[in-house]
C-alpha cells in the first residue's frame, strides 16, 4: 500500500508561472497514492490547462465555472470536507491575502474555508511583492492560525531579477505533506533512534579509514519510521544523502561520535534501528600533520573501537522496547547472525550478503534475513525502501 493511500489532497493552483510545477507536484503525490483533486484559479487557467492535471492525477481538474455547473452549491463543500490537507502551490500574494482575510470569490478559498483540513501554502512571486508590509503580515497571520508556510526560495525570477520568490521545489513540498498526513500511523507518539552510515577513523588531516556504506538503508529505515508517525532521529555518518523531512539529524564522523550522540540519544528512545555501518578498528593516533609520502610507508597501529549495540544494551532503559541490529556478512549469513543475535542481547537482528550483487553497499536493492527470539524470516530482493517498511511493520510489534 502506498504511503499516502486514501488521503485526500486539495491542490490549489493560482496565477503565477510557477504553476507549471504544480504538475510534477500534483504527479509526485499522486505516485504516492493520495487522491488529487486540483482547483485552477481563472488566473492559473491561463499558464496550464486542467487537462494537463487530468492527465497525472487520473481525476477531474477544477476551474471557477464548476462552481455553476451540476454539484453547483455543493462543490466547494464536498471538496472542502473531504480532504485531509488543503495544498496552494504555488499562491500569489493575491491568493495569500484572499485567505488571509476570509474572503470567498472564487472555488478554491470557498473550498479552502469550508474544510477543517490543515492549509500548506508555498509563495510564489515577484520579490518586491513578497516582501511588502502587505504580504508579510498577511503570510505572518496565516502562520498564527496554523498553515504551514513553505518558502519561497532565492533565485532568478520571472520578472528578470534575482530575489526571494521562488516556490519551493515540488520534491520538497511533497516531502512536507507526506510528513503532515503520517502523523497518525502506527508508531505515532513513539520515538524511533536511527543509524545510519559509514563512520571515517582518521589517519591524518587527509586520510581516513572507512567503508562502502552509502547510508541508503538507514535513511530509508528512517523515512519508513516517520511514514509509521514516528518522532525519529537520524545519527548519521558522512554520507551524500539527504536526510526525510522531518527527523531530527545528528551527523557525526567517528566511531565514537556515534557512540556518544547514540548514548545520548537512546535515553529518550522507544527503539534503536543500528544501522550505521561502523568501522570495527581506528588508527592507535592520528597525525597532526599530513603523512608526506618522503617519509616512507607508515605504520599503523589499529585498536579496537567500541562496540555501540553492546554498550547501549548494557545501559538499555525500561522505556527502549526494541533493539534492532544489522549484519552486513560474507560468509555464514545466517549463522553469524543468530550469533550476534544472542551475543549483542538484541532483539532482532537483520541480516544481509555483501558479496551479492543485488545486496549491501550502494546499491538501491537488498535481500535480508530477519533473525529473531521468534524465528527466521527471508525476504526476497527488493529495493531498500520496501526492506525499511517491513523492518518498521515488525518493529510495532514490538509495543503490542
Amino acid at each position: 500500500m502506498s504511503v499516502l493511500t486514501e488521503k485526500r489532497i486539495v491542490l490549489g493552483v493560482t496565477g503565477s508561472i510557477a504553476s507549471y510545477k504544480a504538475a510534477d507536484l500534483a504527479s509526485k503525490l499522486t505516485q504516492l497514492g493520495a487522491e488529487v483533486d486540483v482547483v485552477l484559479t481563472a488566473a492559473a487557467a491561463q499558464f496550464i490547462t486542467p487537462l494537463t492535471f487530468q492527465s497525472v492525477t487520473g481525476r477531474r481538474a477544477y476551474v471557477d465555472a464548476d462552481l455553476w455547473g451540476n454539484e453547483g452549491h455543493v462543490l466547494h463543500v464536498r471538496l472542502g470536507k473531504e480532504a485531509n490537507l488543503i495544498l496552494v502551490a504555488p499562491a500569489t500574494a493575491n491568493t495569500l491575502a484572499k485567505l488571509a482575510q476570509g474572503r470567498a470569490d472564487n472555488l478554491l478559498t470557498l473550498a479552502a474555508l469550508t474544510g477543517t483540513a490543515p492549509w500548506v501554502l508555498a509563495p510564489a512571486m515577484d520579490g518586491d511583492m513578497y516582501a511588502s508590509p502587505a504580504t508579510q503580515a498577511n503570510l505572518a497571520q496565516l502562520a498564527e492560525r496554523g498553515a504551514h508556510i513553505l518558502g519561497p526560495q532565492s533565485g532568478h525570477l520571472a520578472s528578470g531579477m534575482t530575489g526571494v520568490g521562488r516556490m519551493v521545489e515540488p520534491a520538497e513540498i511533497t516531502a512536507q505533506v507526506r510528513y503532515l498526513l503520517t502523523r497518525g500511523g502506527a508508531l505515532a507518539g513513539r520515538r524511533v533512534l536511527v543509524t545510519a552510515g559509514g563512520t571515517q577513523e582518521a589517519i591524518d588531516p587527509v586520510r581516513a579509514i572507512t567503508n562502502r556504506s552509502s547510508g541508503k538503508q538507514g535513511y530509508a529505515l528512517a523515512q519508513a519510521a516517520l511514514d509509521a508517525g514516528a518522532e525519529v532521529t537520524l545519527v548519521s555518518g558522512p554520507t551524500a544523502l539527504a536526510a526525510p523531512t522531518g527527523t531530527n539529524l545528528r551527523l557525526v564522523r567517528s566511531a565514537e561520535e556515534m557512540l556518544a550522540e547514540v548514548l545520548e540519544q537512546a535515553k529518550d528512545a522507544d527503539a534503536l534501528l543500528m544501522a550505521a555501518a561502523v568501522a570495527d578498528f581506528r588508527p592507535k593516533a592520528s597525525a597532526a600533520q599530513k603523512i608526506k609520502r618522503a617519509g616512507g610507508t607508515p605504520q599503523i597501529e589499529l585498536v579496537a573501537n567500541p562496540d555501540i549495540l553492546a554498550a547501549v544494551t548494557k545501559t538499555r532503559s525500561r522505556k527502549l522496547k526494541a533493539i534492532i541490529g544489522f549484519a552486513a556478512e560474507s560468509q555464514d549469513l545466517l549463522q553469524n547472525a543468530q550469533k550476534k543475535l544472542k551475543a549483542k542481547q538484541v532483539d532482532m537482528i537483520v541480516a544481509n550478503d555483501i558479496s551479492a550483487s543485488d545486496a549491501g553497499f550502494e546499491v538501491d536493492t537488498n535481500q535480508v534475513v530477519l533473525v529473531s527470539k521468534q524465528g527466521v524470516q527471508e525476504l526476497p530482493s527488493m529495493g531498500k525502501d520496501e526492506v525499511a517498511r517491513v523492518v518498521v511493520e515488525r518493529l510495532g510489534k514490538f509495543f503490542y
